[in-house]
Order: C-alpha cells, then structure tokens, then sequence
C-alpha cells in the first residue's frame, strides 16, 4: 500500500510538473506573439522608428576596432554558413550516434521551415534595410532579422534538448542560461553592425520563439501518436513476418 501510495504521488507530481511547462510555454508564445504585433504596428502602422535610430546612437559609443571583431565574430553564428552545418552535424548526432529518431526529424523540419517562414515575412513586410551599415552593406531585406530568427529556433532547439536530457539541474540551467546570452548577444551583433534595426531583431526574436514552440508542439503530438498508434501496428507486422 506504502508504494502505491508513493507510485500515485510520483505521478501527480510528474503531471503537475508537466502543466507547468507546458503553462511557462503557452505564456511565452503568447508573450512572443503580442511584442511582435506591437513591434510591427508602431513600424509599419504608425511609423514610429524613432527608438530605433535612439538604439543606433546609444551602441555607437561602443564601436572600437576589437569590439568590431568580436562582433565579427559572434554575429557568424548567425549566420547560414554555420547554421547549416550545425543542424547537419546535430542530425547526424541524433541519427546515427545517440539513435534518438525524433530529434534528428525535429532539427531539419524546425531549420527548414523557419527559413521559409522569415523570408515569407520579410516579403510581405519589406522592409529596406538601414541605410548606414557599420562595415560593408549587405543584400535582402531587413524585418525581421533573420539571424536573430535562426539564432533562436536553432540555440532555442537546443535549450530544448538540455531541458529534457540533462539531469543535472545546475548544469541544464548553466547551459540554457548560456545559450540565451549568446542568443542576444547575436542580435546584438546585427544591431552593432547596423545590418539591422532595434525592432528587426526584436521582431526576430519573436517569430523564432513563435515557430519553434508551434513546431516542437506538433512535432510532439505527431511523436505520441506514433508511439501509441503507428509503432505497435508496425511491430505486430514484424512479429506476423519472422515468427518464431
């Protein structure tokens, strides 16, 4: 009876658990989804760009040339030259060494998809880009940024794995907190740089957390439904072949 009891209490507490998370999650995207509107309403609507130009002026005092190459250099893992090798690489990873299926599923479809996603937005928004970039210009269109998109689905994807996988509570928070400062401080970089405005990466920012949370959501239904629904079908298929 004393372990049944224990049983019930581990359960409840593995349920209350999971409402909370999935409590935290719903409130960030709606969070997520409200700035974006915001933030697109007073650019596109009111054409109020004035904060905007505030935030060029204040990072100015900053520019130095080693600060620039720091930036330089973390505004790279922004970039597609290394995101794509790195989801590559993840999926790899989760195929072939872990043998985690369902990761190296989510990784290519989250990529891909918010790649379409950023430049369908930047095609409807159109938006030019600033006119006084710090080094050379660059080509494409500026809202929303997509290296602050990509940034946060990708490190955003691997905040994930660490909340899942790792056991370790101080370790897991080190890590999420460390790749949520190297997510800002991407966007920083494009701001820095002045590739973008304040609100393009803002508004980056938001769309990737938007994507990545609808993503993993559906990405997960279809994952228990497979395990309830699909895998035993497919066992007892395999049985039916190679009896024993």
């Amino acid at each position: 009876m004393k372990k049944i009891n224990i049983s019930i209490r581990e359960k409840i507490a593995e349920v209350a658990l999971l409402s909370v998370e999935l409590l935290s999650a719903l409130i960030i995207f709606i969070l997520a989804l409200i700035v974006f509107t915001v933030v697109a309403f007073r650019v596109f609507k009111m054409d109020n760009v004035q904060f905007d130009f505030y935030v060029f002026d204040q990072v100015h005092y900053l520019v130095s040339p080693s600060m620039t190459r720091v930036i330089q250099f973390i505004t790279f893992f922004g970039n597609h030259k290394f995101l794509i090798p790195a989801n590559i690489l993840l999926v790899i990873y989760f195929l072939f060494i872990k043998k985690h299926k369902w990761y190296s599923i989510k990784i290519p479809v989250i990529a891909t998809g918010g790649v379409l996603l950023m430049f369908i937005l930047k095609y409807i928004f159109n938006r030019p880009r600033p006119l006084i970039p710090l080094l050379e210009p660059v080509k494409g269109l500026s809202f929303p940024s997509g290296h602050a998109m990509m940034s946060m689905t990708f490190y955003g994807l691997l905040i994930f794995i660490v909340w899942e996988n790792i056991r370790n509570r101080t370790l897991k928070w080190v890590l999420v907190i460390a790749l949520l400062l190297f997510i800002l401080l991407i966007g920083f970089s494009r701001i820095y740089l002045r590739l973008h405005y304040f609100s393009d990466v803002v508004a980056g920012f938001c769309v990737g957390i938007i994507w990545l949370s609808v993503s993993v959501w559906v990405i997960r239904r279809l994952e228990r439904y497979s395990k309830k629904e699909i895998e035993p079908v497919i066992k007892e298929a395999q049985i039916a072949q190679n009896p024993l």
